[in-house]
């Protein structure tokens, strides 16, 4: 046999590079595994995002705690319990999130945490971009790890974390993972600055790949009440290709002591909300930006909606939406404009009210076609809708009613000079 017959015979078993198919007469349809319904599904990579100090670590945690004892998840569906492994690049597991997990009511025994690696016989920092193949086998020597904790996802990314395709790269490791340890991933992330009037989802911090892999993208921010305009958090679906991509819960960081002598934050779950992570999101400051910027129009449309008198919020909320406006937007220029939401009426439903002595712009006067005593009109209206003026100066049944649909304890709506806009 000569040298080019034993050349082509070691080719023949030689294996080909080829692309691997499969026939959908092969494949079982497989609904998705969950782990919290619509919000952490098994075998899949999530995103948790939102600016510093919106206690997205303590949000994880709450969560893994969950597991740990089988608890249930704010919307009172009972989760299985398992194990779990949090890796944090930036919080101590003795000193921070141990006593987290612990004031969140979790089994310590079924908490874990990676501590380094080993290499060489040496115990060095453990990295996620190097480091996954000896992470999965500690995964299963626990067994039944429900779920993973990367804080910052972005550490599993060796290049830039800009470029999209180094960031797909990276994150394929931990999408496998996840695939093979039957196991949700959680990677916690930061907002980027600027982004306003923008999804959410777009506002994560480095390359789109980080919400585009992700199956599921969690964002949390502080935002104000729709009702009493006071400081409160959201946690919001902003994108998932496996279910809804809306709603979320109010949610508050409290302090507990879950051990004598540690205190430790935790997460007190509020209401379930409705709507976009958009519109549940958008900062007060940020919509008023974008309102400054080229809206103008929309204190001058609020005044047309309540020159004549208080109205039904719901009403007026309608009709400035209908003209493209968002909620968030309705909000910021109601509190700038001194309009506060009463409960009145025979329905006891939510009304609105221009304060007393709010006087409106000459331009606006002309841009809703009123006449040249529509200034005084506007202020007799005012002074009419508190009952104190009716026709020709008298007091009137009907704005007597109308008074008391605006008062909460015979007490009228909130008055101040408004020159805002």
């Amino acid at each position: 046999m000569n040298a080019i017959t034993e050349a082509f015979e070691i080719a023949e078993h030689v294996p080909m590079d080829r692309v691997v198919l499969v026939s959908g007469a092969d494949l079982t349809p497989q609904p998705v595994a969950w782990l919290w319904r619509y919000w952490l599904a098994l075998k899949k990579l999530h995103i948790l995002a939102g600016a510093p100090g919106q206690g997205k670590t303590t949000i994880a945690l709450a969560m893994a705690a969950t597991v740990t004892v089988g608890g249930r998840w704010p919307d009172g569906e009972r989760c299985a319990q398992g194990n779990i492994l949090i890796w944090s690049g930036e919080d101590d597991p003795a000193d921070t999130l141990l006593p987290r997990l612990l004031a969140a009511g979790a089994d310590r025994s079924r908490c874990h945490f990676v501590k380094g690696a080993m290499r060489d016989g040496v115990v060095v920092p453990f990295d996620p971009a190097r480091d996954l193949q000896q992470l999965r086998e500690a995964i299963d020597a626990i067994g039944g790890v429900r779920l993973l904790v990367v804080d910052p996802v972005v550490s599993a990314v060796t290049g830039d974390s800009h470029k999209n395709t180094e960031v797909r790269r990276a994150l394929q490791p931990l999408v496998d993972l996840a695939d093979a340890c039957d196991c949700a991933v959680l990677g916690i992330t930061h907002f980027s600055k600027g982004g306003q009037g923008t999804d959410p989802a777009q506002r994560v911090v480095g390359s789109v790949a980080f919400t585009a892999v992700a199956r599921i993208v969690l964002v949390a921010a502080k935002v104000k009440s729709e009702v009493d305009g006071q400081d409160c958090r959201i946690l919001a679906r902003s994108k998932s290709n496996i279910g809804p991509d809306d709603g979320g819960f109010e949610y508050h960081l409290e302090q507990r002591e879950p051990i004598p002598g540690i205190q430790a934050s935790c997460i007190a779950w509020g209401k379930a909300v409705q709507g976009t992570a958009r519109d549940l999101l958008t900062d007060p400051d940020e919509e008023m930006e974008e309102v400054s910027a080229g809206k103008t129009d929309l204190p001058m449309l609020m005044w047309a909606e309540l020159k004549d008198g208080c109205r039904q919020s719901k009403q007026v909320e309608a009709a400035i939406v209908g003209m493209g406006y968002s909620k968030k937007q309705i909000r910021t220029v109601r509190e700038k404009m001194g309009i506060k939401p009463r409960k009145g009426g025979l329905d006891g439903g939510w009304y609105w009210s221009l304060p007393d002595d709010f006087m409106p712009k000459m331009e606006w006067i002309s841009a809703v076609g009123e006449g040249e005593d529509a200034l005084e009109d506007a202020q007799g209206a005012q002074l009419s809708k508190q009952g104190i003026l009716g026709t020709f100066g008298a007091s009137s049944d009907g704005n007597e009613q109308l008074a008391d649909q605006c008062a909460v304890g015979n007490a009228p709506l909130a008055a101040r000079s408004k020159e805002m806009f």
